[in-house]
This record gives C-alpha cells, structure tokens and sequence, in this order.
C-alpha cells in the first residue's frame, strides 16, 4: 500500500462513546481529535440517531476536497453501524481514516497505517466485521494498564491531569499528521 494521503480519503471516523461522562476518557481519543478538526473548519455537526456527522472542505492548492466527519452514536461496540452510511455515500472502506485509541502505544504516540486486525479494540472490531480491515487507521497511543484484566476499567478511565496537558499540543500533532502538514 502507498503511503497515506489525505486526498485519498473520503471520510474520517472518530471513535468513542457518546455522552458528557464519556469524553474525557481514553477510549473518546478519537471524539476529542475529530471535534478538533471539525472546529478548525468551522464545521457544524448534524445529529442523526447514529452517528453525528459534517462535510468539511480542505484545499489542496490546486483543487477543494471534500470529507465526512463522522462519530457513531452506537457506543465503541457497534461503531460499523455508520457502514451503510458510507455505502450509501458511495465510500469505499479504504477510503476511510479511522481515528482510535491505542493501547500498544505508549501515550502520545502515534501513527497512521492501512489495515490489520482488531487487536481487542471493539469498535474497529465492528467496522472490520461490516466493511473489512481495508481501511487507514490513525492509532493514539494511550498506554495500557499492567494487568490485562484491567484494560475495560483503563480504557473508560479519564486522562491523568498531566495527559489532559499534554494533549493540548498532541491533539494538533494528530490533525497535522491526518492533514499532511509539518509536524
């Protein structure tokens, strides 16, 4: 596969769950980053009982390119709910970024890759189990508890006070690898 470039991209899916308590933790990296982006294109969101979604244009210099942001309103679970969404659109699956918490990354890190397994994150279980794994995946890493059997209550926890500091400057390091620009 080629190395990722925005202009190959139709739709950007952030995921997380829905609901105020829900934002601050870990599992919602990929909420945070996409209501990120959508601020940044002065985008408003639409509601629908699925999933919220907006179109946003960036320019390419020499053409506008036209992209859907969406967050599934199905919780982490059943985030490929908004597949027929995309098949409706006309989206193909690898046309498709998808912005998730990682917990083989150290916090911070991150990187943009195509395809691959679930690796126990359920909701890119989900997308994979309607759509395939023929899609971009933007990986957030937010670290992992020591014992396995701490991994739901980690991931639903919120971010440390010196994460949530950190992350002022990492969520537009995560836009400007989405975007292509200098990091």
């Amino acid at each position: 596969m080629e190395k990722f470039k925005i202009e190959h991209i139709k739709t950007i899916i952030g995921l997380g769950n829905p609901g105020r308590q829900y934002y601050k933790n870990r599992h919602n990296i990929g909420f945070r980053i996409i209501d990120e982006l959508a601020q940044i294109f002065s985008a408003k969101w639409i509601n629908l009982k699925d999933m919220n979604f907006v179109k946003i244009n960036i320019d390419l210099g020499v053409n506008i390119h036209e992209i859907f942001l969406i967050k599934p309103n199905t919780f982490m679970n059943n985030s490929g709910d908004i597949v027929p969404f995309l098949n409706k659109k006309g989206i193909k699956i690898e046309e498709v970024l998808v912005i998730h918490d990682e917990l083989q990354k150290k916090f911070g890190d991150m990187s943009i890759k195509f395809g691959g397994s679930a690796r126990g994150h359920n909701g890119l279980r989900s997308i994979i189990e309607k759509a395939g794994s023929d899609f971009w995946r933007l990986r957030f890493g937010i670290g992992r508890p020591e014992q396995k059997s701490e991994v739901g209550n980690y991931v639903l926890s919120n971010f440390s006070k010196e994460e949530e500091d950190q992350l002022v400057s990492l969520i537009p390091k995560a836009i400007n690898l989405i975007l292509n620009k200098s990091i």
